[in-house]
């Protein structure tokens, strides 16, 4: 009689992601996926010593498959600067690594180990944006704001419900993102952009002092 083949250890891997995208990490039953995968769940135990230890490795794939491999990519194909920026776009924009992403970030509020990895791997995705952005900026600051908006962008696209009136959703998103690609006005503007600075650092400086906001 033939050996049963087990199930292989990327299919546990996988359906606990598609559990914490559906559910949190409460949903990640090693009985509910043995279930679902119509398998018995001695066979878990072949490849994991218990559920903390699929919880990890899920965390594994989560960082290589939304992340690590992303940027592996990009840079191993190169490109300047915007084609950098619309490749990881595409690579990064499926609806599956979006849920997953956003289920390890809820998962991030309730367990401070999981905090520590997430708030490592977003440095790590910070450092790229900023790596990018500095190859046609040179105003730290600007670099910074471009950044935070275009990982804002990425992160929170999924909450954005309103109509974009011959747009779709898509869509808009691209337009938002070719937005962060242009020139810095100050480097198209020279003085006069200078002399606008100095006057917003002094309304900023005056707002501080006095509680207000410009």
């Amino acid at each position: 009689m033939p050996a049963v083949a087990r199930t292989p250890r990327g299919r546990w891997i996988e359906a606990g992601l598609e559990a914490l995208a559906r559910g949190g990490p409460d949903a990640v039953r090693v009985e509910t996926l043995a279930t679902e995968l119509g398998v018995t769940k001695g066979g878990f135990y072949g490849y994991f010593d218990g559920r903390p230890a699929l919880l990890t490795e899920m965390l594994d794939e989560w960082e290589r498959r939304c992340t690590k491999e992303v940027l592996a990519q990009v840079e191993a194909e190169g490109g300047d600067a915007a084609e950098t920026f619309r490749r990881v776009g595409q690579l990064s924009f499926s609806e599956d690594l979006h849920r997953i992403d956003l289920a390890v970030r809820a998962w991030a509020r309730q367990d401070e180990s999981v905090a520590t990895r997430l708030r490592r791997i977003d440095n790590e995705r910070m450092d790229f944006l900023r790596k990018v952005f500095g190859t046609f900026i040179t105003d730290p600051a600007e670099i910074e704001a471009r950044s935070v908006l275009a990982f804002g962008l990425a992160i929170g696209r999924h909450f954005i419900v309103a109509d974009h009136p011959g747009y779709t959703k898509r869509e808009a998103i691209q337009l938002a993102g070719e937005h962060l690609l242009r020139p810095a006005l100050h480097e198209t503007t020279g003085s006069l952009d200078r002399c606008t600075d100095e006057q917003t650092d002094g309304v900023n400086r005056q707002s501080l002092d006095t509680g207000g906001s410009p």
